[in-house]
């Protein structure tokens, strides 16, 4: 009996011995999950006893091997060349964990690790699931439509949209287009209908990763068109739909050509970069707030009339606000203008004026000169001596005017100068030219006239000049 106990103990330990030599050891799947295109673990340990062989399969397709205390490349497949490698460190310390790096949407799927040492084998499979993240994503607007969009990700997100103020989910209509690129990353594309007679609402398009645990939202807005008078301070208004934490601001102006960035805005470092110095700025106070209105203190007709884009950027969120400003001509400047040209006007018409009645008195000195010296030539030819009848006529500024006699004093004769720049041919042109209201004062003057034969003057000569029926001793001319 105590030989039988000893053998049956001695098949129990070699029984033992061989089981731990050919055991397989199975446990539970693994899930991992990564990011593409980044580097990615999948993890794998075994209990260390000496020299250890590892393989990695993709179902059955060759991932990576050791064996030999070094790498194996003679079986891998083409599709993991240069992008696997364990932790050759570590391996003693039962460390089988493979390093995929750059993980694409084509390494998604389940893993196994085998290790094999001499006290026994093991395996371990691993579920891998890869995901492109949202990075972006943008909204444009047209006259009839508002569109969302967003590249490279994966799995396909879903699409919501909403308004503020609210809307029926049934006027939301959208279509939405996923196409997948030769990386197999999509790009998911939808369209919105804007609804009729609501120009002022806000549109909001929000990604939703197929985990849930991304949602992006998009929003834009445009505002009514702002029309201010040039040189007459103007604020653009910006205000976040939401609360805005940490979040970043950008205000651009568009006129003819690119946009152009304004201003910048940082929360965080509380720093402003302000391209028109001077001539825009934000209130500090208002902007922990979210109102980023945008203040123009001198707009200008030609700088300023444009579009204006203020785009907040906080966590995996944009919103866009969209104002047409149109600066005109202030209607002040406009009066200023006229009553400017009015002057310019009324000086060209004096300065025409003055020029006329100096180039009309030239004249009329010309021609009273030329007058005089024919008056004094005619009477010294009828026999006047020059000397003393010239000398009272030019004193008492008595004027012989043409053929008929037409007298004229002083006054009158500059009056009509003045008016009418020429010289008057009859009596009742003389006294129509006066001013109205000027009083004339006829003044009599007793000219002395030769004996005859005292001088050799003849009757016959005064005949002629008009003279033969005047007294010989005085002439009275009023």
């Amino acid at each position: 009996m105590a030989e039988t106990h000893g053998l049956m103990i001695m098949l129990l330990i070699f029984l033992e011995t061989l089981l731990l030599t050919n055991s397989k050891v199975i446990l539970p799947d693994a899930n991992v999950t990564c990011i593409i295109p980044d580097d990615c673990i999948l993890p794998c340990n075994f209990r260390p006893t000496g020299t250890v062989v590892i393989h990695w399969y993709k179902q059955q397709i060759p991932v990576h091997s050791y064996y030999y205390n070094k790498d194996q490349f003679g079986l891998q497949n083409k599709h993991f060349s240069g992008r696997t490698c364990l932790f050759n460190s570590h391996i003693p310390h039962g460390n089988a964990s493979l390093l995929l790096r750059k993980v694409k949407v084509q390494d998604k799927g389940r893993y196994k690790c085998y290790t094999s040492t001499r006290k026994g084998n093991q395996e371990i499979f691993v579920n891998l699931e890869v995901k492109a993240l949202i990075q972006s994503v943008t909204m444009e607007t047209s006259d009839e439509m508002v569109t969302c969009s967003s590249h490279n990700i994966y799995p396909v997100p879903q699409v919501t949209w909403s308004t503020d103020p609210p809307s029926a989910q049934e006027v939301l209509e959208n279509s939405t287009i996923k196409t997948t690129d030769h990386k197999g990353l999509f790009t998911v594309v939808s369209a919105l209908r804007i609804l009729g007679n609501r120009p002022n609402y806000t549109y909001f398009c929000s990604f939703i990763s197929a985990d849930k645990t991304q949602v992006w939202t998009a929003s834009r807005k445009t505002q009514d068109h702002i029309t201010q008078d040039d040189g007459h301070a103007l604020s653009i208004p910006c205000i976040a739909p939401y609360s805005l934490q940490n979040f970043s601001l950008i205000w651009t102006f568009t006129s003819s050509s690119e946009p152009t960035v304004i201003l910048r805005y940082d929360t965080k470092t509380k720093h402003t970069f302000n391209m028109w110095e001077g001539q825009a700025e934000l209130d500090q106070d208002l902007l922990l707030y979210g109102d980023a209105s945008l203040l123009l203190h001198k707009p200008d007709t030609e700088k300023h009339s444009g579009t204006y884009t203020c785009t907040f950027s906080g966590l995996q969120s944009k919103h866009i606000i969209q104002t047409k400003v149109n600066i005109t001509v202030s209607s002040i400047c406009v009066d200023e203008q006229n009553v400017q040209r009015s002057w310019w006007s009324t000086a060209a018409s004096a300065a025409f004026f003055l020029f006329t009645i100096i180039i009309a008195l030239s004249q009329c000195a010309n021609q009273r000169a030329m007058e005089t010296r024919t008056a004094s030539h005619r009477y010294n030819g009828t026999g006047f001596v020059e000397n003393s009848l010239h000398k009272h006529l030019s004193t008492t500024a008595l004027y012989i005017i043409g053929q008929h006699g037409i007298e004229c004093n002083r006054l009158q004769f500059e009056a009509l100068d003045q008016l009418a720049g020429s010289t008057p041919n009859t009596a009742e042109e003389c006294t129509v030219a006066l001013p109205p209201g000027t009083e004339v004062g006829q003044e009599e003057t007793t000219v002395a006239l030769p004996v005859e034969g005292s001088d050799g003057l003849q009757s016959s000569s005064l005949e002629k000049d008009g003279l033969a029926n005047i007294e010989p001793d005085t002439i009275n001319i009023k």
